[in-house]
């Protein structure tokens, strides 16, 4: 006989995982009815989640992240000036300067975004698709400025009424410590004042240029330049020590965000122009997301009644526990986030009939083993124990694959990739865990 207790330790934990994922997938529930003369028109929804607190990146508004040819977004063409590069070294200079934008996007958080080359010709461009990114010049300013770094300094003969006032721009020169020398930008606020700023952390080597820099300035001021333009120009009060500044000029929060990744991210290793720019808007992307959820509700009606069709009742558990599939694998998708394209969405579809295939390799085999006059409990445990190493075989290769298409892929293709790896992991447990507690529990309580 089988224990009672693992099986309705594991069916209850089961349902409790089911319910908080009913929750995460929808946490706002419209309710509407009337009472008497009394009217109800509300929206139920749970407090929003703060777990970045604790350290848990996950998405507080619980709202699914689309893709650009779901959601719409910004996509641009760049052109790289080729003009002063050999021809033998412009793929080359194309490929770092692909690498450069993409870290730049990347940094500035945009989820799912597209940065391919292209070669027309003697042009050498970047295409570039950012989701949910509707403001085009905060885009073309965030991938193209050059953003370069510089400290300059009053000359060792100023007088000390020139250092106490405001120098003019010409009257600072350049120091040898800029870009190069930094380690790190980040987006702080200022503990006195409250404002925006951005924190500099240098090189080890960056921080001691720093140390003399401020060592021989101190009562002066030292001019901070971004692109041969003046930022600010605090005085010194005293020698700093520990390789950090604090560029604190007139900065809003977003745009000492966006400082702070073009610092990041490096200067361009080439000029770029913008030769096409154009919005996508959001109504194609809803009637993709449209006809995707009717084709995949009747993919889900087709797949269920066929299992009940040949399987019977087992079949309507192998249905519940494919819903809790679906509910967990979503809730997951909203919480990591995961970006949902159409291509995510197939990858995700694709997954459910997997799950639906373990299943069906599962009963198949509890099939045989109750033909050879096998009890229904040994055969459960007996069907899922020889049906295991075909579904861990084959969805093991199927990972590899999802790997593969990952590491080499990018945009969309990635996206699919962890789509379905995601898919997959959850119909293993789907098929192995959630359809086993299911059929021991009602069995028992037949």
């Amino acid at each position: 006989m089988i224990s009672m207790k693992k099986p309705r330790f594991l069916f209850w934990l089961i349902v409790v995982l089911a319910l908080s994922a009913l929750v995460v997938d929808f946490p706002k529930v419209p309710v509407k009815f009337n009472v008497g003369k009394y009217k109800v028109d509300t929206l139920l929804a749970h407090p929003r989640l703060n777990l970045e607190k604790i350290g848990l990146p996950i998405s507080s508004d619980l709202e699914p992240k689309l893709g650009l040819d779901l959601q719409g977004g910004t996509h641009l063409v760049l052109e790289a000036d080729t003009t002063n590069i050999k021809n033998e070294d412009r793929k080359i200079a194309l490929e770092s300067l692909k690498t450069v934008v993409e870290r730049r996007v990347n940094l500035y958080g945009v989820s799912e975004a597209l940065v391919q080359t292209s070669i027309v010709g003697d042009s050498h461009r970047i295409l570039v698709e950012l989701p949910g990114v509707s403001d085009v010049s905060s885009a073309i300013k965030l991938i193209g400025q050059t953003a370069k770094l510089d400290f300059r300094e009053l000359p060792a003969t100023a007088s000390a009424s020139l250092a106490s006032q405001t120098a003019t721009l010409d009257q600072y020169v350049s120091t040898d410590l800029g870009g190069q020398d930094l380690q790190k930008a980040s987006p702080v606020f200022s503990t006195q004042t409250g404002k925006p700023e951005v924190q500099l952390q240098f090189t080890q080597e960056g921080g001691k240029k720093f140390e003399e820099i401020t060592k021989r300035n101190v009562g002066k001021p030292l001019a901070i330049f971004l692109d041969d333009e003046i930022v600010s120009a605090p005085t010194v009060q005293s020698v700093i020590t520990g390789g950090s500044a604090v560029i604190n000029g007139q900065f809003t929060a977003e745009q000492s965000k966006q400082l702070s990744v073009q610092l990041n991210a490096g200067a361009l290793p080439t000029s770029i122009k913008v030769i096409e720019q154009r919005n996508i808007g959001p109504t194609l992307g809803q009637e993709s997301i449209n006809a995707s959820l009717i084709a995949g509700g009747v993919g889900l009606i087709v797949v269920a009644a066929f299992m009940i069709f040949m399987y019977g009742r087992y079949g309507l558990i192998a249905d519940f526990a494919l819903i809790i599939y679906s509910l967990l694998v979503f809730a997951v998708f909203k919480l990591i986030p995961v970006t949902l394209t159409l291509a995510g969405i197939a990858g995700f579809i694709l997954s459910i009939g997997m799950a639906v295939d373990a299943n069906i390799l599962i009963f198949e085999r509890m099939k045989e083993e109750i033909r050879w006059g096998k009890t229904k409990e040994k055969a459960i445990e007996a069907g899922f124990l020889r049906a295991w190493s075909s579904i861990r075989d084959s969805n093991i290769s199927s990972l590899i694959t999802a790997a593969i298409l990952y590491y080499f892929g990018s945009g969309i293709v990635r996206g699919f990739a962890v789509t379905l790896a995601i898919g997959i992991l959850f119909s293993m447990f789907s098929s192995i865990t959630v359809s086993r507690t299911f059929l021991r529990y009602f069995l028992k309580n037949e």
